[in-house]
């Protein structure tokens, strides 16, 4: 069932034209936390990634980011991206998720919105 999924439904994993292409001429290069795959051809030339579950840009690490745009010559298995103590481990885009932000007084949120605190003057047309 989730290979027809994904045959037929390009925001689930790969297009059948990707498939053909990756299994034709791909060479697997890695394999990230989120269980993405990555292949480039046989040249090195062009580079590309056959996501695990739904298409979402965001869900690439900006190590693997950086290897498909040509920042980086190596991909994260041969030379790991170096990381600051001080910077966050990477989230995908989580809007439209449970996990989404959701601010106080939001209707998302389920909260109670502040009452007005009567800095606010409504203009009032002459």
């Amino acid at each position: 069932m989730q290979f027809l999924k994904m045959l037929f439904a390009w925001w689930s994993g790969g297009t059948d034209g990707t498939l053909l292409t990756t299994w034709l001429y791909g060479q697997f290069v890695g394999r990230d936390q989120y269980g993405n795959r990555y292949h480039q051809n046989k040249s090195g030339s062009r580079r590309w990634v056959i996501y695990n579950g739904t298409v979402e840009a965001s869900r690439v690490p900006p190590d693997w980011h950086g290897w498909l745009h040509r920042t980086f010559n190596e991909p994260p298995t041969k030379a790991p991206l170096r990381t600051k103590s001080w910077e966050k481990d990477h989230l995908p885009n989580l809007s439209g998720t449970p996990y989404a932000y959701r601010p106080e007084g939001s209707l998302a949120a389920r909260g109670e919105r502040a009452p007005a605190t009567g800095d606010y003057e409504a203009w009032i047309p002459e």
